[in-house]
């Protein structure tokens, strides 16, 4: 082995003195002393691969990551302002790195420097062998390849372990889209096709079907994140004790969750984009050394929702700013839960239902959370309808299938929300002693609730969204919603301007003689117009929502407030204050404080239409 050291010198040296090498020019030299030197395993220098942010060499074991390298040119200040920000990105997400200049060779492992070598340097007659240190530098290699990982017990460790693989994956993401981008810029658009990569077919896709304006970088973001827990939905539902890889992860996304299924079946494919195969199989690798029986039993030790728990903890270490922007707010689970019993106690004395929630004559009480995130509301409402049938298990199996999945609907418009909110609803009914069998699939739809899916493509991305939102549209069409529930986003910007909601919207506008109407354009009074427009629709039902509570007293919404007095006999609203601009305080004077991290205030709304209207 030392032999091959001393003539990977001199083949660097060789290169060296001919005064005009870089960096690459080194790069077989190494390549040939790292097979020379690990027996069995793959040494791979893919440039399209570095193009995209990947590091230089990825060593495999089959289809298993080893470790990575980076190399930089000889006499590189390893340690320098240069390379800084790009070292610290792979020693964050790499668990196992070597960062080198072909002379010196420093080992990290989970972003600590273990050891180092330096075999030969620099002097007046080339590059010069230091024999002494070859031991050294057969000893790191040794290590690097035998690398086996640490183990993962907790879900807070975790879900930041997996932040900062998936950043790494969504960077590697944004830069390969940029690049598509630049490449098809401007080409005839027959030959487009040509150059246009599955990834950027799919950022197409996506922006066709989904969110039209949404960027490359957002993207990347939605999409890294929709693979890692795609990822981590599949390895809770893996048993099998097998080393898990990014093909078995698409046999075990369940059968509930058909959109991801598809996805999976492509991330598993051979043909998977090769600049990012080899990060979503770090990524795969990573859940060979989770103990996931102990992370779903910290699941259980949480005080708060455990999935948006570790949501929270992800994105805090992914990147806090998106937690703003996407609107992931946690709704205090009491305030989800009075909200769930209040719907309760109304069905069953306004309508005269007497099981409320959880009857089951004719489906009458069919329940949509039209923005539903990560499931929570819709998951306070299976636990609502399971306190009852503690007692009666075994007619719960029966029950769940036949009249609870069949009445639970949620649309969701960002992938890796809807990824959680399957995850969510399976690990509770799961939890609960359901057993799933078959293909049935749980009612929560990747769609945008206030456009009607009209997508005619001929790309397949496009299609299974498009598949997700005509199912959604039989509901939006076909089924007698008599409960709409939940927390709408917030965004006086509203993107969503298609024809059928603002035709809704106008009952709010029409008439009012105010210069800016804006406002009344916001994306919350767009989602109570909807929930409203499912029940007049129905006859009858409940509309509940936690929303932005400045449709109360505004001025340019007294024409909303007139329509929701001529819509429903009854109405409900718990103003719980919180706007950080009124400067309020509460009745004892103390800060008035918001029950989100916002400073728009918020009020619990619940709006009751019987069929049968009281004198």
């Amino acid at each position: 082995m030392q032999n091959g050291i001393i003539k990977y010198i001199a083949e660097i040296n060789r290169i060296y003195r001919t005064g005009n090498a870089t960096e690459h020019s080194y790069r077989p030299a190494l390549k040939s002393l790292l097979e020379g030197m690990t027996n069995g395993l793959t040494v791979t220098n893919e440039p399209k691969r570095i193009e995209c942010g990947a590091p230089d060499y990825i060593v495999t074991c089959g289809e298993i990551p080893v470790g990575y390298i980076e190399a930089k040119d000889i006499d590189t200040d390893l340690k320098g302002k240069a390379n800084k920000a790009q070292f610290d990105r792979y020693k964050q997400s790499l668990d196992n790195l070597i960062i080198t200049d072909y002379l010196q060779f420093q080992l990290f492992e989970n972003g600590e420097l273990v050891t180092s070598s330096t075999i030969a340097q620099t002097g007046k007659n080339g590059i010069e062998a230091d024999k002494a240190q070859f031991e050294t530098f057969m000893a790191l290699i040794q290590h690097f390849t035998g690398y086996e990982g640490q183990g993962i017990h907790t879900s807070e460790r975790l879900s930041k372990v997996m932040a900062t693989k998936t950043r790494l994956m969504a960077n590697i993401i944004e830069t390969a889209l940029k690049k598509d981008g630049t490449v098809s810029k401007g080409i005839n658009p027959l030959v487009n096709s040509l150059v246009s990569s599955s990834l950027d077919e799919q950022f197409e896709g996506f922006r066709e079907a989904l969110i039209h304006d949404i960027s490359r970088k957002e993207f990347a973001d939605v999409y890294a994140q929709t693979i890692a827990y795609g990822m981590f939905a599949a390895r809770i539902n893996d048993n099998t004790g097998e080393k898990f890889t990014r093909a078995k992860a698409a046999q075990l996304i369940p059968h509930s969750n058909p959109f991801l299924r598809k996805l999976f079946q492509y991330i598993a494919d051979y043909e998977l984009d090769e600049r990012i195969c080899w990060v979503v199989d770090d990524l795969a690798y990573l859940f060979n050394h989770v103990d996931i029986n102990a992370i779903i039993k910290t699941f259980g030790k949480t005080e708060h929702d455990p999935i948006i728990h570790f949501y929270e903890t992800f994105l805090a270490e992914y990147d806090p700013a998106l937690r703003k922007s996407r609107g992931v707010w946690y709704t205090p689970q009491p305030v989800v839960k009075f909200m769930v019993q209040a719907i309760d106690d109304i069905l069953k004395r306004d309508f005269g239902i007497s099981q409320g929630l959880s009857d089951k004559e004719y489906h009458r009480v069919q329940i949509l959370d039209p923005a539903t995130g990560t499931g929570t509301f819709l998951a306070e409402v299976v636990q609502n309808i399971y306190r009852r049938f503690k007692t009666q298990q075994g007619m719960w199996q029966n029950y769940v299938t036949e009249h609870l999945i069949p009445r639970i609907n949620g649309f969701e418009i960002l992938m890796a929300s809807y990824a959680m909110a399957h995850l969510k609803l399976d690990m509770l009914l799961q939890q609960t002693g359901y057993q799933s069998s078959g293909n049935k699939r749980l009612r929560i739809f990747l769609t945008n609730s206030l456009e009607e899916a009209s997508v005619e493509t001929k790309r397949l991305f496009t299609k299974w969204l498009s598949d997700e939102a005509n199912e959604a549209n039989s509901i939006k069409h076909d089924a007698p919603v008599m409960v709409v529930l939940g927390n709408p986003p917030y965004s006086v910007s509203s993107q969503n301007k298609g024809k059928w909601m603002n035709d809704l919207l106008n009952d709010y506008k029409h008439g009012l003689n105010e210069k800016n109407i804006q406002p009344l354009s916001d994306d919350y009074i767009k989602f109570i117009r909807y929930g409203q427009y499912f029940i007049e629709k129905n006859g009858e039902g409940i509309l509940a929502y936690i929303s932005n509570n400045s449709f109360i007293d505004g001025l340019i919404h007294r024409k909303m407030r007139r329509s929701l007095l001529e819509t429903f006999d009854k109405i409900y609203i718990l103003d719980l204050h919180g706007n950080a601009k009124k400067k309020e305080t509460a009745p004892d004077g103390s800060k008035d404080e918001n029950v989100f991290d916002i400073q728009q205030g918020v009020s619990i709304n619940i709006f009751v239409k019987k069929r049968k209207k009281d004198e």
